[in-house]
């Protein structure tokens, strides 16, 4: 039988038959599931489709190439002895599954899948921002303030702030201060206040805190948002800042070119300048306005404390005893509610337990110190015979007490031994106590005449300077709790009697003796400590102390008492930038006008006296000013319109006024050596200014107007 012949490339019959078992074999293939149980693994039966795939191409190759020369040519033999023909790279060729884990797209996750797992993701390094220098300041800020509100511990928020560093960034704290008081109560508002003018030359520079301002300026429309009366209360701020001397009048004008036509800004300048600077005691009135809520009287601190001891013998709970104590935040008055406290449980046996237990626990925590506990039993004892009178075993439950506190620690062991029970007075004692006494009835008399001679007069007569320190210690003591007037007053009459009575030793110690005591005189007043400070820095600006005389001071005084903290504060004060001007206004001429709203006064008293020539009516006038410290201003500036216009009435009216007792020789002195020291300026526009002002130095002392010791050496 003829061999099958393949015309035209057609399959013989034994290819197709070849050819139809290769199929079916593969057919087979794709239907077994890859867990059959033949246990036959998926790669096995993967490769032996692959073969069978094979086959089947080269059986077709051979068939159209007749007998499969072509593709023996290309044929690899595997490790089973079979020829398998594939690509280069192990993939199977067309119609094939190819390589295992082969796909023909990118891989890629589907967060949408349900079998998503984010750890399959890939990791991307992002870098976290670091923080800039002004971000971490700014942080800083909020927590410093806070701090203030709690404390009002203006040394020690200064001393955080210079920590800081970055005084460039310093306008920052300004804003930030400002607008987290102008949406709090008034006392915080009135701490912002003092705050900024302590500081104001030692931690605050003049250009930071008109930055501050501006950005304030910028930012209240975004303020108002929360703050509905936010423009007024910037105002305010702006217009203390001006009295207070840490913003120039000048600021309010040149503010407006930083700021837009719409802005609020321009609003909160025009009510600071119209509606508070233009008003008339605009000083007195803005100091005032937030009530100096700052310091509290001492009735509301007693009246305080007695709520809160009450309470809690009410209700027992000494840890809310301890925290209303502390948030009173007067520890130098402590003393007073263990003063109070100890006179409840002798009044009331039932809650002497539970005051004893108070007591305790606030000395364990530090609360009360061991002083201000000494210290208020002492107070209790000076007051034992009134209490005996209510409560007839006063004295002995007083001395049970005093045992069991000693005993068991709270109350220092040296009090039993201190003679607090009471002290033998000597004639020394009995001497200076005579001294006080007089003193006091001096000092009272001088801040009702304001008559200097007559005061020097008294003293000189009295024959004892041993005791001139406690003079000085009673005129600042009994000036700290008066008025501006009678604090102006008493720093005029300490530099009188420097020149003329007391030497620098003397003064040196009265200081001494105030800043050991000041304390005790905290007890009724409450910002005596400030008070003292300004005394000392105005002391250091009249000349009547040198600031080698702070030093001395500094060396005697311990170095954590409430005195050395005093005088810190005297020594910034003193050396602070324009130190000199503002010390000599800090107590506003005592009624409560500017200083250049007394010259003005004065100039057109004068002028009016001028052009009238009425001595008596000018003489009224100067009278009812009120300011007899003052006075040393009407001498100069008659003296000056004297060389000017050439009008010797000016030198008629200073001889009344003399005649009169209105102005005194100090006054007299002061004004003729303020010109004295101005001559040079006045010989620029008046020739002849030093001959006309030695003409009437000569008709001063004459006259009687002029110290003996006055001269013009300085000048001439």
């Amino acid at each position: 039988m003829a061999s099958p012949r393949n015309d035209g490339g057609f399959l013989t019959q034994e290819q197709r038959e070849k050819l139809r078992i290769a199929v079916q074999n593969a057919e087979t293939l794709s239907l077994t599931s890859p867990r059959s149980p033949t246990g036959t693994t998926t790669s096995a039966l993967l490769q032996q489709y692959e073969l069978h795939q094979q086959q089947v191409r080269a059986a077709a190759a051979a068939a159209r190439g007749g007998g499969g020369g072509a593709g023996a040519r290309h044929a690899r033999r595997s490790h089973s002895g079979k020829a398998v023909k594939l690509k280069k790279d192990g993939a199977g060729g067309k119609g094939t599954w190819g390589r295992l884990i082969d796909a023909d797209t990118a891989t890629f996750l589907d967060r949408n899948d349900p079998n998503y797992d984010s750890d399959e993701e890939p990791y991307e390094l992002i870098e976290a921002p670091a923080t800039t220098p002004l971000e971490d300041y700014k942080k800083s800020l909020v927590t410093i303030i806070e701090e203030y509100f709690s404390t009002g511990d203006v040394k020690q928020t200064g001393s955080d702030l210079k920590e800081l560093g970055y005084d460039d960034f310093h306008r920052y704290f300004v804003k930030k201060l400002v607008s987290m008081a102008m949406d709090r109560h008034d006392k915080e508002k009135e701490m912002v206040s003092v705050l900024l003018s302590s500081l104001y030359g030692d931690g605050l520079s003049s250009t930071q805190i008109k930055l501050g301002f501006v950005m304030l300026l910028q930012a209240v429309d975004d303020l108002a948002v929360d703050i509905p009366d936010a423009v007024d209360v910037l105002a305010l701020f702006i217009a203390r800042a001006v009295v207070d001397d840490i913003l120039p009048p000048a600021f309010l004008n040149k503010a407006k070119g930083s700021l837009t036509e719409s802005s609020k800004g321009l609003q909160v300048l025009q009510i600071a300048a119209k509606s508070y600077l233009s008003a008339p005691h605009h000083a007195e009135l803005l100091e005032r306005r937030w009530g100096g809520s700052t310091h509290i009287t001492v009735e509301e601190v007693k009246r305080r404390i007695t709520d809160l001891l009450k309470e809690y013998i009410k209700n027992g709970d000494t840890a809310e005893a301890c925290r209303c104590i502390r948030e009173l935040a007067v520890p130098f008055f402590h003393h007073e509610v263990v003063k109070r406290a100890v006179t409840l449980g002798m009044e009331s046996p039932a809650a002497e337990t539970l005051i004893v237990k108070l007591l305790k626990e606030a000395s364990e925590e530090g609360l009360i110190s061991s002083s201000q506990m000494v210290k208020g039993f002492s107070r209790i004892v000076e007051s034992l015979d009134d209490l005996s009178l209510d409560i007839p075993s006063a004295k002995s439950q007083f001395q049970t007490l005093v045992s069991k506190a000693v005993s068991e620690g709270w109350l220092d062991s040296s009090y039993e031994s201190s003679g607090a029970n009471g002290s033998v007075q000597d004639d020394d004692h009995e001497k200076l106590r005579r001294y006080k006494k007089e003193a006091v009835s001096m000092i009272h008399e001088y801040f009702l005449s304001d008559d200097i001679p007559e005061l020097i007069r008294t003293l000189k007569e009295l024959g004892l300077p041993e005791y001139n320190p406690v003079f000085i210690k009673k005129l600042i003591t009994i000036a700290m709790d008066r008025k501006n007037r009678e604090k102006e007053m008493a720093s005029v009459l300490l530099s009188s009697l420097s020149m003329e009575l007391f030497s620098s030793e003397d003064i040196v110690k009265g200081f001494i003796m105030l800043l050991e005591s000041a304390e005790d005189t905290a007890l009724d007043i409450l910002d005596a400590s400030d008070e003292l400070g300004l005394f000392l820095a105005r002391a250091v600006i009249d000349d009547v102390l040198a600031p080698l005389n702070l030093d001395e001071i500094g060396s005697i005084l311990p170095p954590k008492c409430s005195g050395a903290e005093t005088l810190n504060m005297a020594r910034s004060l003193a050396s602070a930038r324009h130190a000199g001007e503002r010390l000599l206004r800090c107590w506003g001429g005592g009624t409560g006008w500017a200083v250049e709203d007394a010259k003005d006064k004065i100039t057109k008293l004068l002028e009016e006296y001028e052009s009238g020539g009425d001595v008596g009516e000018a003489c009224k006038c100067i009278r009812e000013m009120g300011m007899p410290f003052f006075n040393h201003e009407v001498v100069k500036k008659a003296l000056v319109m004297a060389m000017e216009k050439k009008k010797e009435c000016m030198l008629a009216l200073l001889h009344e006024c003399f005649g009169e007792g209105i102005i005194t020789i100090n006054q007299m002195t002061k004004g003729f050596s303020r010109v004295r020291d101005g001559l040079d300026d006045l010989a620029l526009d008046i020739p002849d200014a030093r001959e006309k002002f030695l003409s009437y130095v000569e008709h001063g002392k004459k006259n009687g107007w002029l110290v003996p010791s006055f001269g013009v050496a300085a000048s001439t």
